[in-house]
């Protein structure tokens, strides 16, 4: 077995935390249920004429806080409990009203009765202070003692307290939220100062967050980083705190007068804030308050900043504070003296400015930790995070500082946006490592598909799993289905293309339209940028859907991207656009929209551009090998099973395999092994590719198609342009053999031996675990497109592009045939290699290609033919049975009948069988096998002289003859076929 068998996905997917995703596991509780429990007398000093739930909810929203707590109002001890039984409180406030004992006397039963729910006093009366201030540390049952000073922004501060003391451990481990300890016994004071701290730090992060780029969701979801505020009121408290988060203290607030062993002590807030100099790895501000000015003497003396309590402007005093020292401000780089040299408005004005800073200035800012304190007011916790466990004294100088913080910003930007989809920044529109929008709405089908595969590379650190290749996708950009209505109200054609009939009247329609202002300036900006060439290719909202089998229905456009004059590369870029969206209204696709009952209102496009994966070589563009493969086989040899799966691979463009075209097919699990035999597979061999033509940079997409810049070429070109060195053997007729490489005289092979025979490249292991991975992550087998660059890329190995990936539905309900009462008089089909599941009825008609007319050079009239009568089912209302030798689907007209699948989209089950002449291998167009698999299509092969199938073309011959074309005809049986299809042994018995 394998090592790569016993990997899980749930043993490897780690998901990286953005920031986003870390802003979202913060707060995990919230205040949303207060109750407060206050005599009627009591209560009219705060309630005072009805306004006091708008006071409550002003105070909230003048923050901007989006979550309000609702309070309920009760006026006994016997309310409360009986309030507290029918619903759940997340705080408790008992206002003390003349009688001091009654309130702590009721905090204790309500307690007892839940003693899961926190419990706060207010007192309404400052002369019982002094009462509450000696005796605060006996109330086992109360949390905390505030008092009532005429101001509702109380209520706040109590409500934010307990959600700090609730959510400080999981929220520091979490998100590495900060922490500002405060050190203060006086409940007035506290009662006063908390509500101008909370109101401070929660005004200073909504600033930081709307200075900022974002959605409104991630705004609100970065508030939840505002630091935790911890209130203590001993020297023994604040120590223990101190030393419990440590890594993750803001700043130290400090008064100067409380008790340290068990006595009031003049100099406890001196001694604590030594204390925390000594005591922390990196120095944090420090503020010390008194009543008494002449601390501020004292203050200065230990570094730390002074604030007088009595202060007229002591909010603005706060305000400052945290401004300035906390980094919610600018950051005001300065020099070795203090003095300020530069300001930064923003982080990204922050990186800019911390590359040319001098020296000096990086010092000064390195040793006080400026930059990580700054960094995390912004709720940049991964790059403060990265940056705070260093010392200014861990770097051999300043430059070896500069240059770490620099990559580290780097990195850090870069790792936020791997995985992601990200709104457009003219300065971000080529990577491969994240999907740029460039438009709004539905990225489509396609387009969820290449996003979802983005996110999924980028949680798995695939390198220490398979180290010798890189796995990425294209670059890639997407724009949203909201465009596509913008293009069609802007332009006035909803009216016209819904009513009309005329593909090429509505594609003219599209062409002479104009896309949005902004969609058109940022296709602009995009061809500045981006010179590789483009695939334009369809994202419907049906299309490579777990239900909607749409894949294959609409247009691709390939363009170079290469003509000097940038505005005939943004011409073009809008011209495959318009033709993409244009391609909904294809005869094909409304003959589809049919087939599978849809209305075509209903569909939306969006539009993907992809750069195309390779290299140009004498002036033609393809891929080292491009394919498809799949994780179920429906046509599995010798001892291979339906599991193990299967991949298509060759040379050159991808359309060239998922055209059907003859290309390498081989089984992941056994790479090494290939069940045909050297002739078959020197007569099988790939003869032809294709290649972007990088000659005609002025290609005309509208008269020449989606085909307007391809060159369908030789083999032999490729080994002219040096690209199958890995890719090729020569058959040596001498010895009956296959020799990896083009080093001697021969036919060539394209077999790809040296790549999965001699593992120069882990391609089959890769498939293999990226199939295993991805059956399991979408949960049904799937079918992915792949293009391989072969040239070294990151790290020196080559690099494995995943290009779509789309889900195979197989339906397997419980059907069983039983072979001995087959009676082979009533046999039209017995076949066992095939797909379908499920006994399908009313069935009459039969559509062939006889046998006897059959001409391998005319595929492409039988092809027509077909199309002809499948109109007229479809008119009819009525499905067949389709029967042809050869491949259905193929690219190729010489290895099957080239039919899309709109000319047969009526056919309820089809039959490819094989001639004497016409050697039969299973379909391997993707986007034809896609269909057939999604719409439970019966699909069945029957090889020529084969032993363990039964095609009775006798019986064809036997019936009515409804319509006779030249090589097609279209026969009825007098009774309804009985067709059975046990999708688990993948048998198929058609009888009369």
């Amino acid at each position: 077995m394998n090592q790569l068998d016993d990997i899980t996905l749930a043993s490897i997917y780690k998901h990286k935390k953005n920031d986003r995703d870390i802003f979202e596991e913060l707060m995990p509780t919230k205040v949303k249920e207060v109750m407060l429990v206050a005599t009627l007398y009591d209560s009219y000093s705060i309630v005072r004429e009805g306004q006091f739930t708008e006071k409550i909810f002003g105070e909230f929203l003048q923050l901007n806080l989006y979550t309000y707590p609702r309070f309920t109002s009760v006026n006994s001890e016997e309310e409360a409990l009986k309030m507290l039984s029918v619903r759940d409180f997340d705080l408790v406030i008992i206002m003390v009203g003349v009688d001091k004992d009654i309130p702590v006397k009721m905090a204790d039963v309500i307690n007892q009765a839940n003693n899961n729910v926190p419990i706060l006093l207010l007192v309404n009366n400052n002369g019982d202070l002094r009462y509450f201030q000696k005796a605060a540390n006996q109330f086992a049952s109360i949390d905390q003692v505030f008092v009532w000073n005429g101001n509702s922004n109380v209520f706040l501060a109590m409500v934010k307290y307990i959600e700090d003391k609730k959510n400080l451990e999981a929220d520091t481990q979490n998100g590495n939220v900060r922490v500002i300890l405060l050190i203060e016994d006086s409940i007035q004071y506290y009662s006063r100062y908390l509500p101008m701290l909370y109101t401070n730090i929660m005004t200073q992060t909504q600033n930081l967050v709307q200075d900022e780029s974002g959605d409104e969701l991630h705004m609100i979801l970065k508030m939840r980083a505002r630091p935790k505020v911890v209130l203590v009121s001993t020297y023994e408290e604040a120590i223990a705190m101190i030393n419990k988060y440590r890594d993750y203290l803001l700043c130290v607030i400090s008064d100067v007068k409380f008790h340290r062993n068990d006595r009031e002590d003049e100099d406890s807030g001196i001694m604590l804030l030594k204390y925390v100099q000594q005591f922390l790895r990196f120095p944090v501000p420090l503020l010390l308050q008194s009543q008494d000015v002449n601390n501020a003497i004292r203050a200065r003396e230990i570094g730390a900043e002074f604030i007088n309590k009595n202060s007229e402007s002591l909010s603005m005093d706060i305000h400052n504070f945290i401004y300035k020292r906390l980094g919610f401000g600018n950051f005001v780089f300065k020099d070795d003296k203090g003095t300020p040299i530069m300001v930064a408005h923003n982080l990204q004005e922050f990186q800019e400015m911390f590359k040319v800073v001098p020296d000096e200035a990086l010092a000064y800012h390195g040793k006080r930790n400026s930059f990580s304190t700054w960094l995390m007011a912004r709720g940049e916790i991964n790059i403060a995070e990265q940056l705070r466990p260093y010392r200014f004294e861990d770097f051999e100088s300043t430059l070896e500082l500069r240059y770490f913080c620099l990559d580290v910003f780097e990195k850090m930007r870069l790792k936020k946006l791997r995985g992601r989809i990200i709104n457009f920044d003219p300065g971000l529109l080529n990577s491969e490592r994240y999907v740029l929008r460039l438009g709004k709405g539905s990225l489509g089908g396609k387009g969820r598909g290449i996003a979802f595969m983005c996110n999924f590379i980028e949680n798995i650190d695939f390198k220490k799993i398979i180290p010798n290749i890189n796995i990425r996708i294209p670059a890639t950009a997407v724009i949203g289905a909201i465009e596509f209505d913008k293009f069609l109200e802007l332009n006035n054609l909803y009216e016209e293309i819904y009513s009309s009939n005329d593909y090429e009247h509505i594609k003219s329609m599209f062409l002479e339209s104009e896309l949005s202002d902004s969609l058109q300036a940022r296709l602009m900006a995009y061809v500045e940028k981006v010179m590789r060439p483009l695939a334009v290719r369809s994202s419907g909202l049906f299309e490579d859907s777990l239900l909607q089998p749409f894949s294959g229905v609409y247009a691709t456009y390939l363009i170079p991207n290469n003509h000097p004059d940038v505005m005939v590369r943004y011409s073009q870029l809008q011209t495959a656009v318009k033709l993409v969206y244009a391609s909904i209204f294809t005869d094909s696709a409304v003959s589809y929209f049919d087939a599978v009952n849809y209305k075509i209102e209903e569909e939306k496009m969006a539009v993907v551009i992809q750069e195309v994966v390779g290299h140009e070589h004498n002036k033609r563009y393809y891929p080292s090998i491009s394919g498809v493969a799949q994780s179920y086989n429906y046509y599995p040899v010798s001892y291979m099973e339906p599991q193990d799966g299967f991949a298509v691979a060759a040379v050159g463009l991808g359309m060239y395999v998922v055209g059907g075209e003859n290309a390498f097919r081989f089984c992941p699990r056994y790479p090494n092994i290939n069940p045909s035999s050297i002739k078959d597979q020197v007569r099988d061999s790939q003869r032809e590719f294709y290649a972007l033509d990088m000659h005609r940079s002025g290609i005309d997409l509208v008269h020449d198609g989606e085909d307007a810049a391809i060159l369908k070429l030789p083999i032999r070109e490729a080994e002219v342009d040096g690209t199958l060195e890995h890719s090729a053997s020569v058959y040596d007729p001498e010895n009956d053999d296959l020799v990896p490489g083009v080093g001697i005289r021969g036919p060539r092979v394209i077999n790809f031996a040296n790549i999965l025979k001699y593992n120069h490249l882990p391609l089959a292991e890769t498939i293999r675990f990226l199939l295993r991975l991805f059956r399991e992550a979408m949960g049904s087998p799937v079918e992915m497109e792949y293009a391989v660059d072969l040239e070294k890329g990151e790290d020196g190995v080559p690099t494995f592009y995943l290009l779509q990936i789309k889900p195979l539905i197989r339906h397997e309900e419980e059907l069983k045939i039983d072979l001995g009462e087959m009676d082979k008089s009533n046999t039209l089909l017995f076949a066992r290699r095939g797909m379908g599941n499920g006994q399908i009825s009313g069935i009459r008609d039969v559509i062939y290609v006889s046998d006897e007319k059959f001409d391998k050079t005319k595929t492409k009239l039988i092809a027509q033919e077909i199309n002809q009568f499948n109109k007229k089912m479809d008119i009819a209302g009525k499905e067949y049975l389709l029967i042809g030798p050869g491949r259905w689907g193929s690219r190729d007209p010489f290895t099957g009948i080239p039919v899309a699948w709109a000319q047969i989209s009526k056919a309820r089950v089809i039959i490819e069988m094989g001639l004497e002449d016409f050697p039969l291998e299973g379909s391997l167009g993707s986007h034809f096998f896609h269909n057939v698999t999604s719409m439970n299509v019966g699909y069945f092969s029957v090889p020529h002289n084969s032993s363990d199938a039964v095609m009775n073309l006798d019986m064809l011959k036997e019936q009515t003859v409804v319509e006779e074309l030249n090589f097609v005809k279209h026969i009825r049986f007098e009774h309804d076929l009985k067709i059975l299809m046990d999708g688990r042994k993948r048998e198929a018995l058609i009888s009369v």
